[in-house]
C-alpha cells in the first residue's frame, strides 16, 4: 500500500524545533536537500540553525542530520586505492597545524590520507588558508583528481567539491555568521559529513578543550567526542577521538604561511623546544591513524612507526611531492624566510617579569583574526603573512622589555589592535598558579563511548 505523506515546510519544522520537538529523519532530510539545493532561503535555514542550537537536536536528529548531509552529493570511493583510507580530523584551535604532518606521516606509512578540510571558522585558522599561502597550491579539485594525487603520493588535502556534502558548505557558512557554531550536535554532522563521505575506513578525532576550544566546558567537550565515535561507528568508519589541550596556541605560530614553515622544519627534523607539543600530538594522532588503518597492533607501535617516517625524511618526501602534485610551488622551501613578506611586523615586549601563569586562547585567536590572517566576514581575503610568533608558551619565566611575541600584519592599524588583544589575553603573575594539563587528557572509542552518551538525553547546546 502506498501511503501519501504530507508535503514540508520549511517554516512549520523552524517552528517545531524553536517549540523544542525533535524532528523526523524525514524532515531533516527535507532541509538538508534545500540548503544543497538551494530551494529553502538562507534566511530559514538560519533560523532553524539558531533554533537548533537554542534548543538542542537529539542523538537521532543528529545522526539522521550527518546522514542527510553526507548524501546531499557525489561521494567519494578509495576503496579502488587498495590500502586503507584513513583520516584526522580537529574541533579547531589556535595555531593548530597537525594536518601538515599526520597527513605526510600517515602516508609515508602505507596509509591513504583523503583530508577534505575547511576555512577560519570564528576564532580559530583554517587548514585550506594555510595552504594558500604556497603559490599555486590547488585546494578545490574534482574527486578525479583527488583521486589521481592519492594514488601519486598518498595524501591530498583538499576543500569541499560542489557536488561533494554541497549541503555542509551552506550551513558550515551561515553557522559561522549567526554565531551557530558552539553546538555539539551541528558539529558531529558538520564533521562527519565530510569524512563519511570520502568512505573513510578509520577516523581520529582530535577534539580540543580548554580555553580556545569552541566547547570550553569538560562535559560538553568529552560528549561531542563521545557523540562523534558513536555516530562514525554506526556509519561503519571506526573512530577513536583523543581530548587534548587547548589552554594555549600549540606550536610556536599562529598564522598562515608561518605555520606552514613551522611544520616544514619539523618534518626536516628540526627539534624547537616551541613546537615540542605539536610533534608530540602529531605522532599521537598518527599512531592511531596507523593502529586503526591495519598497520600496526596498537597505537604504541604505531607511534614509533610515525616516528621513524619522520626521522628518515619520507614524510618530508611525501609532504613535497602532495605539494607538487596540487600545483604547488615547492621552491619556496628552499627559502622559508624569505618567502616570508608581511607588510607591518612588532616585536611585543613583556609588560612584566614572571611566568606566564594562563593564556585565554580564543581571545588570543581573535587576536590572530585581527592581524589579518583571518577573516570577518564569508569569502573574505586573508593575508597569507599575517599571524603571531610565540617566543614564550604557558609556564615560561619572562622578563619585562624582553620579546614576548611577533606579530606580523596587514597593516600598523591591525598590529595595534592585535596588541591590545594579547595584553588582555594573557596572564603573567609572580608565581604559577595551576600545573599545565595533559595534552592529551582522554580517549574513547566505541567501547566507552555509550558512558558518556548514557548521561544526556540530547545534544547540549551550550
Amino acid at each position: 500500500m502506498i501511503i501519501n505523506e504530507n508535503p514540508l515546510h520549511a517554516v512549520d519544522l523552524i517552528r517545531k524545533k524553536r517549540d523544542g520537538e525533535s524532528l523526523s529523519a524525514r524532515e531533516i532530510a527535507f532541509l538538508v536537500v534545500g540548503a544543497a539545493s538551494g530551494s529553502i532561503p538562507q534566511e530559514q535555514l538560519a533560523a532553524w540553525l539558531m533554533a537548533a542550537w537554542l534548543k538542542g537536536l537529539t542523538l537521532d536528529e543528529v545522526r539522521s542530520l550527518t546522514l542527510a548531509m553526507r548524501d546531499s552529493g557525489e561521494k567519494f570511493d578509495p576503496k579502488r586505492l587498495g590500502v586503507a583510507a584513513v583520516d584526522k580530523h580537529s574541533t579547531g584551535g589556535v595555531g593548530d597545524k597537525t594536518s601538515f604532518l599526520v597527513a605526510p606521516i600517515a602516508a609515508a606509512c602505507g596509509l591513504a590520507v583523503p583530508m577534505i578540510s575547511g576555512r577560519a571558522l570564528g576564532h580559530t585558522g583554517g587548514t585550506l588558508d594555510k595552504l594558500d599561502s604556497i603559490p599555486g597550491y590547488r585546494t578545490a579539485l574534482s574527486l578525479a583528481e583527488f583521486e589521481a594525487v592519492l594514488r601519486k603520493c598518498g595524501a591530498s588535502i583538499v576543500s569541499q567539491t560542489p557536488a561533494l556534502v554541497p549541503a555542509d558548505r551552506v550551513l558550515y557558512a551561515l553557522r559561522d555568521r549567526t554565531a551557530t557554531v558552539e553546538n555539539a550536535g551541528l558539529i558531529c554532522a558538520s564533521i562527519l559529513s565530510k569524512k563519511l563521505a570520502a568512505g573513510l575506513d578509520a577516523l581520529v578525532l582530535d577534539v580540543k578543550t580548554g580555553s580556545g576550544a569552541f566547547l570550553r566546558k569538560r562535559e560538553d567537550a568529552e560528549f561531542l567526542a563521545a557523540l562523534m565515535v558513536a555516530t562514525a561507528e554506526a556509519a561503519g568508519t571506526r573512530t577513536v577521538a583523543l581530548l587534548t589541550d587547548m589552554d594555549q596556541p600549540l606550536g610556536y605560530a599562529a598564522g598562515n604561511w608561518i605555520e606552514i614553515v613551522e611544520c616544514v622544519k619539523l618534518l626536516r627534523g628540526e627539534r624547537l623546544p616551541e613546537s615540542e607539543d605539536l610533534r608530540e600530538l602529531s605522532l599521537i594522532l598518527v599512531g592511531w591513524m596507523i593502529h586503526l588503518g591495519g598497520k600496526a597492533t596498537t597505537a604504541e607501535i604505531g607511534y614509533k612507526l610515525a616516528e621513524k617516517a619522520l626521522a628518515d625524511g619520507s614524510a618530508l618526501a611525501v609532504f613535497l611531492k602532495m605539494v607538487e602534485a596540487h600545483g604547488g610551488d615547492t621552491h619556496v622551501f628552499d627559502d622559508l624566510a624569505g618567502t616570508h613578506k608581511p607588510v607591518a611586523m612588532r616585536i611585543l615586549e613583556a609588560w612584566e617579569s614572571g611566568y606566564i601563569a594562563a593564556m585565554d586562547t580564543t581571545a588570543i585567536g581573535w587576536a590572530v583574526q585581527r592581524t589579518g590572517a583571518g577573516r570577518e566576514k564569508a569569502g573574505e581575503p586573508v593575508d597569507p603573512h599575517a599571524g603571531i610568533l610565540f617566543h614564550a608558551k604557558r609556564g615560561a619565566k619572562v622578563e619585562k622589555g624582553k620579546p614576548l611575541a611577533t606579530l606580523y600584519g596587514t597593516s600598523e592599524a591591525h598590529l595595534d589592535e592585535t596588541a591590545t588583544l594579547l595584553r588582555s589575553a594573557i596572564q603573567i603573575s609572580e608565581t604559577l598558579l595551576h600545573a599545565a594539563p595533559p595534552l592529551v587528557s582522554r580517549t574513547i572509542t566505541q567501547e566507552n563511548a555509550g558512558e558518556f552518551l548514557a548521561a544526556f538525553a540530547k545534544v547540549v547546546p551550550k
